[in-house]
């Protein structure tokens, strides 16, 4: 965007340049651009030289002349001979300085005829050793010595189509023959100037080309023109348009008000044209989301308009990374940068896409201009809106008539017919076969013919109104018509930006809401830049809607969100705002003011843009009375001080005029020049400025330039001089190679020291990223334990991984040898596979092609002697991804494997692995690649490490569909074994995604493994067995659970009889699991860690079988227990739903809501007689019996009592008629879960206190007796009548209520 640009100068342009060849150093191949030798020497590059500049020096903006002639002519020279096609080409590029701020170049290519004998021969010379080269090639020995005239005919003529592969190969480069044909070199004009005028540039290059090329000489030497534009014309002022001379008609260029968007001059309706709207929104999200983008076209004027247009439209955010629209050839080595990158890549129109080496491309957006073509990397999120949005860019395109789904003919090349290619057109041109009038015609018809079948494809409508717009435009005469195509580019740019602009405003209306403003002085704020949140993206997430979190949560992750709020930060009153930032506030107030609805509550409704008619109707002011004119032409050198005097008053009472062309004080002789040929300009007069001018005066300190070019900087910073240099030091500490590269001195010093800069970068984003993901996690599990809020969201956990993973593929893929895949990473991973297998195949390998044998085998989970533990293989883990038939491409199956890393916490084991093989990564990695530098290698494994503190379930919760292989064991009491046990067992097993079935287990073993679809996190198991057999009575431990994939392991603890007649005469039972902490203790001793929660029987056993080994719970304890049993539902439903955990848990699991109720009701329960066990069921189906009976009706005619007695006798009904044996505890349990569901348990609890039974069967102490907590447990109960509680299935298997 042009809001960086240096703003010392006041005047139009900084420089005119002349680049081209230098007669005297002669033909230097340019190496760097690539290999040129198997090209003949026409097609080849060689060096160009910066040949002239004016002036000489600019003290705000030094001219930095490697740069510029490189991107002259990224290319290096061209040569032709008079049969190939010479049409000037016009390009603009940027140059990015230190500090951020850019300059522009506009540059005009045309071709000169070469006069040096030197240089003809030398070309001739080249052509001879060519030839015989291509000779040895062919071995043609049928072609007759006089191929080469023959060659130099075909290429008058049309070529012949059915010579012989090869030979038509040769004869598509044009020879050269110094005695017939005519050598043209390329030579380049170029507008340095501080903002980018590209329109204004071109129609002033254009036009001085045309005073050297026409017959008829230009009314004043060219010196006039070039210092009319260098030292007289200023910057037009902001908010006001200004009209200066060209040499053969007026220049109108404009600049935007400060209220407005920043000043863009690039045709942004050509973007469309050439790509689509829906190409262009999805290439701009890759932008929003700072992905590496290459732009690939054979025309850098297109690479600039791209990239200009797409970084233009992310008003108010400026993309912070490197920018290179065109990267000069020489320069490829940086598309190795492990940094998002926007590049512009050259091509030269024959090689296609599968030709080009790119070093990464597992976050690579590739933009095929030309073909209209994009390839987009994996997982990209929707902009949120997306077909309304499309839908509104649309319809303003349309008005323009300009095609939304893009147009592949309109170009300013020539235009590509579906029946023949390009490259017949050109050689048509070059015979003469296409006359260029006919050619224009017959794009104008097609481009016309195109469109329209687009509206009415689209719309029906507004045809007429295209043809009388095109009648009325068709009847003026040909300079207005070309004023008002200038005003409509610039009315359809405003337009498109206005909608672009509005997304933004409309998605952050209340963004300032949510910036966490700093708490200290900014000195300390600035030291601690990185530990700091400037945003609270959590909560601004949870007020956004839906179907936006994919987009918005990557989104707040960017560097240039975070530039964009710290500017917010910084700069507090009016005054001090940076531009962009202003004019977005006052958008966002407006947008405020209109919604009264409040500013927190999202809509997802789409709003429309509302302002384009406003901000149209002041660029169509500006363009109707130009505000500055400039006065008539005079000359200099000839007139009296009368004039003089005049002129100066002029220029002193006019506010900013560009004064016309006049004649310099020039020696006689000078200014003469030949036709077809730029002059040698005179240096002596172009190279310093009038004494007189005001605008060229510099008296002001460079101190205050400085500082003045820092307030309009982007990032500017409201601080004092000092700490803010630092600062943008500091914003910039990837250096300046890193956003843009230095356009000279190549040496490998400098590349080795540019990459030594990435590296240090990479293990600083390592150290960021491990601590961000830390912090969030943890900050999430010390909620769980019950410190502090939780801010993590499940859309944010996985934004956070995906950034984690496209940071090692960027560390990956930073000095690879040869590219191999589309994943880096994989890619090396593979290699890994393949050599250890090889290894283990040989006679010494040990065990299964591929398994390493670990040393540190993972001890057992959690001690079960039951269930050997999983053998920790980095192949294996590869193996299961590899499997999985759902991942078809290589950098989704390094991600799979990432994910699965980071949750069985082996991700920096398994990096630390494949990266002890030193001899493959010395096969794969340059010298100075990431992976090779030892110490940050190290560093960067020993920050993922801290990882394994967390619990990730990004695998399992992102592969919801994939099948996994479970691993079930039984353990039955080790006291009461059962080897007599003669029933069969059988279990089911839930996860929070589904429910496998019941499964039969064999008797003998007791442990089964089985594959089904990924249950997720495991939640519950029945089990039971079938009371068949003598002997069918069995005491179970527990049973425990295993993903074979994952390694998670959950142990479900049960403690119960399963049996007719022993316990509570349960057959089968509901078990609440939890995850098993893998405990790394060298011994097989049990798990240290407490367990998270246990089965519902657990406490009550010690409770009510052994009374001495369990202090009975007071009434006060009770109360706590019921308070924290429905906190924690309270709490469940607090939560975001995806964030949510097992339900179940909190129902059934240790200490839940089933758990405290049980207190409740064994609270001075009467203790029967010796050995007979009475349980709460029995006291339960009393109380049903009485209200069944008559007396009850009698006692209570009330008729919410009757309907609470029907419902609490049709659950006890219901229960007890169930199939299943699950005996009298867990049909309380089935009671309470389904009172919960029904919120009715507040009601049985009312009627229970009043029960007679209760007074025969409870003592006086009893917490059910006590009045007033009776009334304190129901008002408690009654806080779960808010929620919606949907019970898992397998809690309420058999009950049809």
């Amino acid at each position: 965007m042009t809001t960086g640009f240096s703003s010392g100068s006041c005047r139009f342009a900084d420089y005119f340049v002349i680049c081209g060849l230098d007669t005297d150093s002669g033909l230097e191949p340019d190496e760097l651009s690539g290999e040129n030798f198997e090209q003949s020497p026409l097609r080849r590059t060689f060096k160009s030289k910066v040949l002239a500049h004016f002036p000489e020096n600019v003290e705000w903006n030094p001219f930095d002349q490697d740069a510029v002639g490189m991107l002259c002519m990224p290319k290096g020279l061209a040569f032709r001979t008079q049969v190939d096609s010479r049409e000037p080409q016009f390009h603009s590029f940027i140059i990015t300085r230190e500090d951020g701020s850019r300059t522009y170049g506009f540059a005009l290519t045309f071709f000169e005829e070469v006069t040096s004998k030197q240089i003809c021969s030398a070309m001739q010379t080249l052509y001879h050793m060519h030839n015989a080269e291509q000779y040895d090639i062919l071995h043609t020995p049928t072609s007759p010595p006089g191929l080469e005239e023959q060659r130099h005919q075909h290429s008058q003529t049309r070529p012949m189509l059915h010579a012989a592969p090869a030979i038509s190969r040769l004869q598509r480069f044009n020879s050269y023959d110094i005695s017939r044909d005519t050598l043209y070199v390329s030579k380049c004009i170029c507008l340095i100037t501080p903002m980018a005028f590209p329109q204004a540039c071109r129609k002033v290059l254009q036009q001085l080309h045309q005073a050297v090329s026409s017959p008829q000489p230009p009314p004043l030497p060219l010196e006039s023109y070039i210092y009319n534009i260098l030292f007289e014309v200023p910057m037009p002022p902001s908010g006001r348009s200004l009209k200066f001379s060209g040499v053969y008609g007026p220049v109108v260029c404009q600049r935007p008000s400060t209220s407005e968007l920043p000043l863009f001059d690039f045709p942004m309706g050509e973007v469309f044209n050439l790509l689509g709207v829906e190409n262009v929104l999805q290439l701009f999200t890759c932008a929003l989301l700072e992905m590496q983008i290459l732009l690939y076209s054979q025309h850098y004027q297109r690479l600039m308009t791209v990239a200009e247009s797409i970084t233009a439209l992310m008003f108010p955010f400026q993309w912070q990374h490197v920018y290179v629209p065109i990267l000069p050839a020489s320069l490829l080595h940086f598309l190795d940068a492990p940094v998002p990158y926007l590049m512009g890549l050259h091509s030269n129109g024959q090689d296609d896409r599968t030709k080009l080496e790119l070093p990464q491309e597992a976050n690579l957006c590739f933009v095929d201009i030309d073909n209209h073509f994009i390839e987009l990397p994996e997982e990209l999120p929707q902009f949120p809106n997306k077909l309304e949005f499309i839908q509104e860019i649309s319809e303003v395109l349309m008005s323009f008539g300009v095609s939304p789904e893009g147009n592949i003919h309109s170009s300013d090349s020539q235009p590509k017919y579906p029946g023949f290619r390009s490259v017949d057109v050109v050689s048509d041109k070059r015979n003469g076969n296409l006359a260029s009038p006919l050619n224009s015609y017959l794009l104008r018809e097609n481009e016309t013919i195109a469109r329209l079948q687009a509206l009415v494809k689209r719309t029906g409508v507004s045809l007429e109104k295209l043809e009388v717009r095109e009648d009325a435009s068709s009847n003026k005469d040909g300079r207005i018509q070309c004023d008002e195509e200038e005003l409509k580019m610039h009315q359809l740019n405003i337009q498109v930006r206005e909608v672009f602009a509005n997304r933004f405003t409309q998605m952050f209306a209340d963004y300032e809401v949510f910036v966490i403003q700093p708490s200290h002085d900014k000195e300390s704020w600035f030291t601690n830049r990185d530990q700091m949140q400037n945003f609270d993206k959590a909560s601004f997430l949870s007020d956004q809607p839906e179907p936006y979190l994919p987009f918005l949560s990557r989104f707040l992750e960017t560097q240039m969100f975070a530039s964009f709020i710290d500017c917010k930060i910084l700069c507090h009153d009016d005054e001090e705002k940076e531009h962009t930032l202003r004019v977005f506030d006052s958008r966002v107030d407006k947008i405020r003011m209109l919604n009264v609805r409040t500013p927190t509550l999202r809509t997802s409704m789409y709003q429309k843009c509302t302002n384009i008619e406003e901000a149209d109707n002041l660029l169509k002011k500006r363009y109707e009375k130009a505000d500055f004119v400039v006065p008539g032409p005079h000359a200099i050198g000839l007139e009296d001080d009368k004039t003089q005097k005049a002129i100066e008053m002029r220029v002193s009472k006019i506010d900013h005029t560009a004064l016309h062309p006049h004649l310099l004080d020039m020696k006689i002789g000078q200014g003469r020049y030949e036709q077809g040929f730029f002059p040698r300009l005179q240096s002596d007069v172009l190279s310093t400025g009038p004494t007189s001018n005001k605008w060229t005066k510099r008296s002001a300190p460079a101190q205050w330039r400085r500082r003045d070019r820092q307030k309009q900087h982007a990032e500017h910073l409201y601080l004092d001089n000092d700490q803010r240099e630092k600062y943008i030091q500091e914003a910039r500490n990837l250096g300046t190679t890193i956003r843009q590269p230095k356009l000279s001195n190549l040496s490998p010093s400098v590349i080795a020291q540019t990459n030594w800069k990435f590296v240090e970068g990479l293990l600083k984003e390592c150290r960021n990223k491990t601590k961000r993901m830390l912090v969030e996690k943890m900050g999430r599990e010390a909620v769980e334990l019950g410190h502090g809020e939780v801010s993590i969201t499940g859309v944010e956990e996985n934004t956070l991984i995906a950034s984690l993973c496209d940071l090692l593929e960027r560390i990956w893929s930073h000095g690879l040898q040869v590219k191999q895949g589309k994943s880096a990473l994989w890619s090396h991973l593979l290699h890994y596979q393949e050599s250890k297998e090889k290894k283990s195949a040989t006679p010494g390998g040990l065990g299964p092609p591929g398994f390493i044998h670990d040393p540190e085998r993972r001890k057992s989970d959690g001690g079960v002697s039951a269930m050997a533990p999983l053998k920790v293989s980095l192949i294996q883990d590869m193996r299961h991804i590899q499997n999985i038939s759902e991942i078809k491409t290589d950098v989704g199956k390094a991600r799979a494997w990432v994910r699965l890393s980071m949750e069985k916490k082996l991700l920096s084991r398994h990096l630390k692995q494949l990266l002890s093989d030193h001899e493959l990564t010395k096969k794969l990695y340059k010298r100075y690649a990431f992976l090779r530098c030892d110490d940050e290698k190290e560093q960067f494994l020993y920050h993922l490490l801290s990882f394994n503190a967390v619990d990730y379930f990004c695998f399992t919760n992102v592969f919801t569909t994939i099948m996994i292989p479970y691993h079930v064991v039984v353990v039955p009491s080790k006291k009461l074994g059962g080897s007599m046990f003669t029933a069969n067992p059988w279990v089911c097993v839930s996860g929070e995604l589904a429910e496998t079935g019941v499964l039969q287990v064999p008797r003998n073993t007791l442990e089964i493994t089985f594959e089904c679809q990924n249950l997720g996190k495991l939640t519950t198991v029945q089990m039971g067995h079938d009371n068949t057999g003598l002997y069918a009575k069995w005491l179970v431990e527990c049973v425990i659970v295993r993903n074979e994939i994952t390694g998670h392991t959950y142990k479900f603890p049960c403690g119960r009889w399963l049996g007719k007649g022993v316990d509570d005469g349960s057959l089968e039972r509901i078990l609440v699991g939890e995850l098993m902490t893998p405990s790394t203790e060298n011994d097989e001793r049990m798990c240290r860690t407490p367990p998270m929660q246990q089965s519902p029987g657990m406490m009550r056993r010690f409770v009510t079988i052994s009374p001495n080994s369990k202090p009975k719970l007071n009434t006060g304890q009770i109360q706590e227990g019921v308070g924290e049993a429905i906190n924690g539902i309270v709490k469940h439903f607090h939560k975001p739903e995806k964030e949510r955990g097992s339900l179940t848990l909190l129902l059934c699991g240790e200490y839940g809501l089933v758990w405290a109720l049980e207190q409740v009701f064994q609270h001075g329960f009467k203790s029967p007689r010796l050995f007979k066990n009475v349980f709460i069921w029995d006291f339960l189906e009393k109380s049903q019996v009485y209200f069944e009976s008559a007396e009850q009706r009698e006692a209570t005619p009330d008729e919410n009592w009757q309907t609470r007695v029907r419902h609490f006798c049709r659950f006890m009904r219901a229960i007890n008629n169930t199939s299943r044996n699950i005996g009298k505890d867990g049909k309380f349990q089935m009671l309470v879960c389904l009172g919960a569901r029904d919120h009715l348990l507040h009601h049985w609890i009312a009627l229970l206190a009043d029960c007679p039974i209760t007074t025969q069967m409870y003592e006086e102490t009893a917490l059910i007796k006590d009045r007033s907590l009776v009334n304190s447990l129901i008002r408690v109960l009654q806080t779960l009548q808010e929620f919606n509680i949907t019970l898992e299935a397998s809690l309420v298997k058999g009950v049809g209520i």
